[in-house]
């Protein structure tokens, strides 16, 4: 599912307009984003959670041509699937 079709869909079920709907989810997503910068945490439950790691730097490897680069420290979003989700998936 895309964006535009989660739009779409909002827009249907709760029979607004498509701009509503945009708006609607401009906001969850926005909001998402805000507090995962802020190294917050998003527990969304029986769906999963939402963290941001931190990774250390480290060695890694040009796969083209084999020489060593070292790779800079990152943050990065990570998403953990909660127990009802993946009980429904892995049917």
């Amino acid at each position: 599912m895309t964006r535009s079709d989660l739009i779409t869909a909002l827009a249907t079920r709760i029979n607004v307009t498509q701009k509503e709907a945009t708006d609607i989810i401009n906001l969850i997503f926005g909001g998402f984003t805000d507090v995962l910068v802020k190294d917050g945490r998003i527990e969304i439950r029986g769906f999963g959670v939402f963290v941001v790691k931190n990774y250390r730097s480290y060695m890694g490897r040009n796969p083209k041509t084999g020489q060593s680069i070292g790779v800079k420290p990152k943050r990065m979003a990570f998403f953990k699937t909660g127990k009802e989700l993946k009980e429904r998936v892995d049917l």
